[in-house]
Order: structure tokens, then sequence, then C-alpha cells
């Protein structure tokens, strides 16, 4: 795995303990309720001590995460790391004084954890032993490196905890500077998903704070729900970023689409925005502009360490658990200092952004959404199972998934082959962006969604039944097979399927199978599939009276294989354009009868060859689904 690789794992790996913390934030929120007057006195102490119970198993939870993260949820190395915390904090134990477990030391034993299990999870010993082969070798593994790691901890504790608090103590003398140096790096690194390595340095590790029964906690996030005055310095600025500053972005592109698709704009685009003031999920705006104006992503960066910059001179300290949406900023207000600043600092942030915004794209005619051919954000809501399959094939199928997992916003894959992925098939059906970082590592954008994605993904792999996925056979626009001016291809009495518009005259084959049949004028051509599927492609209509002038010139012949992508026919697209009547090119099941259901992926443009514009899934036949 390469250098961007394993830290895009080792990142996500990082994010997975978190999700626990708003229910901290929930509690200690709760607790300050007037119990009392509602009957219930002790409710109050409970809910505080639910929320400090989170952050002092924190380690352990670290521990677990980061593990399951690294190794694709293995269970061995999930107990191997749990085994690892127990044994630390035991052995740890007998200092004088006692150490008490980080999430800095959790993270360390997670890793070793989930490092230890892809190094030995085939590990074979001799017969007799083999019990304790694989998997099972995982935990003992870890176990004794924990041990030797915990008497190492007994001596050089006391100067890692010097360090740590030397560490906050060097940023806090950047003052604003480092804070503005933060917001910019974490707003770059969320690009390439490694945003969570640089947040769990600053909001995990630097800097010491002493409770008031003496234990000591570490990091921006744990000192501000522990009481610490002085933290929420590395988030405090998060919120004008996110509650306004992308939700004007949002508006701005809205207001800049085109008139006529203004309506479909505002409406994803009022959802991602509504995402990002809520919950401080940023990527579907972001990734809007980011691959159209790479340049206009780095001023947001500088602006987005510059307010970060502002709210530290301005002495606001506030915090969240999980983001900085309006939800967190609600319910922990209660341990913020001046937190009511952020809300008119960020309506003047977000009418910044929206004028600086409004007018770099209509002065550098920016390709955002809206605009010419701008990155696809579509609605996803009821049709994540029928693009699900069509993803899949855009990935390069089943065979080319190595690894698939998935965060808040993006799927994140290990993937054979990284040729075999179709951006542009990605895009139309829904994906924000495409990462590519290298060594078969890429993440997919696909916003909130992307869990279900996954989850429908998963079923579509597992699923017990042949599907048969086809490639688009031009470059230009499909369009629904009812759209076609012809009453015999509209009402699907030649066979059900899509057609497109041709935009060069190039015809390829959509499927693998071999050609059964070129017309004598050889404007059509089918294709039977390896399934028995009978594909007819029609290039035009009217057209099998364009005889004689060379209209058409298939470069197969009957009996031949092709592959999705070969040549099947050359045509002058100037020349059917002007004599038939229609340039409408279905391309249909004739015998619709074997196929079981269909998917259609968004009537949008096509390359020629682009993979993930129809999948069909088969009847089963003879009892299995046997091939005919």
């Amino acid at each position: 795995m390469n250098f961007l690789g394993r830290f895009q794992q080792l990142g996500r790996a990082f994010m997975l303990p978190m999700i626990v913390l708003p229910a901290a934030a929930i509690f200690l929120f709760l607790s300050q309720l007037p119990w009392d007057l509602l009957g219930i006195p002790n409710a109050a102490d409970y809910l505080k001590a639910a929320g400090h119970a989170i952050f002092t198993f924190l380690p352990y939870m670290f521990a677990l995460g980061v593990s399951l993260g690294l190794t694709g949820n293995a269970l061995a190395a999930g107990m191997a790391a749990l085994a690892g915390m127990v044994i630390y904090v035991g052995v740890t134990g007998t200092a004088d004084p006692q150490i008490e477990p980080t999430v800095f030391v959790g993270s360390i034993i997670g890793m070793i954890s989930g490092f230890s299990y892809e190094r030995f999870k085939n590990l074979r010993l001799p017969e007799y032993i083999q019990f304790f082969g694989g998997p099972r070798f995982v935990p003992l593994f870890v176990s004794v490196v924990t041990v030797i790691l915990s008497m190492a901890m007994i001596g050089v504790a006391p100067l890692i905890q010097r360090m740590l608090e030397g560490l906050g103590d060097i940023v806090a003398s950047g003052g604003g500077f480092g804070v503005f140096l933060f917001g910019f790096l974490y707003r770059i690194l969320v690009v390439f998903g490694l945003h969570h390595l640089l947040s769990h340095v600053f909001w995990f590790q630097v800097g010491g704070y002493e409770t008031a029964d003496g234990s000591m906690v570490y990091g921006d996030l744990p000192r501000f729900f522990a009481g610490d005055p002085t933290a929420g310095a590395f988030m405090a600025g998060m919120y004008p970023i996110v509650m306004f500053a992308l939700p004007a972005i949002a508006f701005a592109i809205i207001h800049e689409a085109r008139e006529d698709l203004k309506p479909k704009i505002r409406k994803t685009f009022l959802y991602a925005s509504l995402a990002s003031f809520l919950t401080g999920v940023t990527e579907p705006v972001e990734f809007a502009f980011l691959f159209v104006a790479p340049y206009l992503f780095v001023v947001h960066a500088i602006l987005s360490g510059v307010i970060m910059w502002v709210t530290y001179e301005l002495g606001i300290r506030h915090g969240f658990s999980f983001s900085g949406g309006v939800i967190d900023y609600i319910i922990n207000e209660h341990l913020a200092t001046r937190g009511w600043l952020l809300i008119p600092i960020g309506i003047v942030v977000g009418l910044v952004y929206y004028v600086v915004f409004r007018w770099a794209i209509n002065r550098f005619r920016i390709p955002t959404p809206g605009r010419e051919e701008g990155s696809q954000l579509d609605e996803w809501a009821g049709d994540i199972p029928y693009r699900a399959p069509l993803i899949l094939q855009a990935i390069g199928g089943k065979d080319n998934i190595v690894q698939m997992e998935s965060c808040i916003t993006r799927l994140r894959l290990k993937v054979s082959n990284e040729k075999l992925l179709d951006n542009n098939a990605l895009r139309n059906l829904g994906a924000a962006g495409v990462l590519r970082l290298g060594g078969g590592n890429v993440q997919v954008v696909f916003g909130t969604y992307s869990e279900l994605i996954r989850a429908e993904m998963l079923k579509a792999i597992q699923r017990d039944q042949e599907q048969v996925l086809f490639s688009s056979p031009v470059q230009g626009r499909m369009i629904p097979l009812e759209d076609v001016p012809d009453p015999i291809f509209a009402g699907k009495l030649v066979g059900q399927g899509v057609a497109f518009i041709p935009e060069k005259g190039e015809l390829v084959s959509p499927v693998k199978g071999t050609v059964i049949i070129v017309y004598p004028t050889m404007h059509a051509v089918g294709i039977r599939t390896q399934e028995g599927l009978e594909v007819l492609l029609h290039i035009g209509i009217d057209t099998s009276k364009l005889t004689g002038k060379s209209y058409f010139k298939a470069v197969v012949e009957e009996g031949q294989e092709v592959m999705p992508g070969d040549m099947l026919v050359r045509f002058d697209l100037q020349r059917v354009r002007k004599e038939s009547k229609s340039l409408a090119t279905p391309m249909v099941i004739t015998n619709s009868d074997l196929v079981h259901s269909w998917r259609f992926a968004p009537f949008k443009a096509v390359k020629k060859g682009q993979s993930s514009v129809l999948s069909v899934v088969l009847k089963e036949r003879n009892g299995g689904g046997e091939k005919p």
C-alpha cells in the first residue's frame, strides 16, 4: 500500500470511534436541565456520569475502533485491541504514581492490533498447534507486545506527558497563526480524506488539563468537555465555516445555475446546505467546485484559516463532539466562552462567501452544477437500490474490489485495477468526485448516502442472481425508449431497453457477445450475449432506406466475438441526421421475456463505451438459472 493509501485507511480508522462522542455531548447537555422540577433529582448526576464515562473509556474505544477500521471490522483484531488495553491498564496501574490511559495510547494499541491482524491472519503453524494459528494468533501476539509496551511506558510516561504538555505550549505560543495554520491544513486535507489525522493530534493529544479529581485529560476536545476554559481554540472557528460559509456557497451555486436547471439544482443544494448547517457535513458542497475550480478551493482553505484566527483573537472558545453544525453549537453552548459571537461572525462570513463565490463563478465561467457540465449531485431518495449495481459496474465489478468501506460522505475503496474505474459513469450516478490516491486506493464522494450505497452494493454482490451489465454504445445523450419518435420502438414492440442521441458517428458494442446479424444497409446490428440475451442496436429512425450512399460502414461481421467498447459501425452523422426522421438510436433486448428486472442509469450525457447505463437481472431458468 502506498503512502497516501495507508494514511487514508488510518484516517478513516480514527473517525470510527468518534461516532460515540455525540452521545457524551447530549448527556452533558441534558444534565443541565432542571430535573428536580420533574421529580427526578438524581437524573442530572446520572446523565453527567454517563457523559464523563464515555470520555473516561475513550482510550478503549479508540483502541477498538482503530483496530476495526484498519481491518474491515475483523473481530480478532478488535478482541486483541481490547485485551491489549486491559493489559496496559493493569501493568501501568502498578506504577507509582499510576499512569492513566490516553487516547494516544489507545490509538497506538489499535494500530498494533490492526497491523498485526493483517500480518498474521493467514499464519500457518505446525498441525498440532494450528488452533493458535491464523486470526487466533493475533490476540496472543498483541498481548505479548502490549506487556512490553506497558513496561516501557512506566519508564517513559513522564517524559511523554511533558512532551505533550510542551507541544501544547508550543502550539499556544503560535497564537492565532497556529490556529490559522491548523484551519488551512485541515480544509486542504479534507480533499484527500486525511483531515482526521491532523484533527486527531490537536483534538485528542495537544495540551493537558488537570480536572477537579486530579486526573489529566489531553487534547482540545476532551479538555473542553472537562471544563477547561482555555480549550476550544481549534474547534470554535469551524462553526462559522460549516453553519454559514458552506451554505452560502450552495446558494451562490443555485443562483448562478441556468434557469432551466435551477429547480433541480435548488433542491439538491438546499439539501446539501442543510446537511452542512445541521450536521457539519461539508463535502457535498465543497466537491461541487473542487474539481472544476481547485484554485477556488485554496481560497476557501485560506479563508477558513483566517476565520479560525479571528475567533481565536476574539477569545471565543467553543467545542463540538462530532462537527461544527448547529446541533453541536446548541447542545454545547453551556460550556462555551463568548460562543454567542459566532452567530454575528457567521452571518458576515456567509455574506462574504456568497458575494465572492457568485462573482468568481460568473467572472471565470466556472462550470459548477447547473452550468454546462459541472459535477453531478443527484437526489438519491428511494433510488439507491437501483443504482447500486450500476455503481458496482462503474467501479469495475465485484472482482475489482479488494476492500470497501464507507465513512460519513465517501466510499473508501481499494481496487485491484484502477484503470477499470469509470469516473464519468460514477459522476453521472451521483458522485460529487472521485479521488485516486495511488496503490489502488480510491475515494468516491457520494455525500451522506455513502453508507447506504455501500450496503446496497454488498447486497448486489451477495445476491445470487444472474445479471447482465450494459455500456453505452455511443457518445451522446441517453433517453427513455418512450421518447423515441417511432411507435414501434416507443411502444416496446421490438423489446425493452433505452435509446441514445449520438454526437459522433461511431457505434460500439455495449456487451460481450457474438454478432448474430448485420443488416444489409448496416444501419443495425444484433448481438447475442453469453447469457442468451439478444440485443438490437438500431442507428436512427427510418434509416433502412438509406442505401447506396455509404451512410454506414460496418467493421464487424456475423459470427464475430465482440467485447464492450469494440467498434461495430461507423456512420456519417451529418448525412444521417439530415436524411432520416431522427438520430435516436435504440438499444433493446428483443427477447425481454428472459429479464426479471431492469435498472437504468440517469438519462444524461454518456461517453462511448461508458459503463453503467443499464443493468438487467435474468429470470431463473431450468430450476437453477442455467444459461441456454
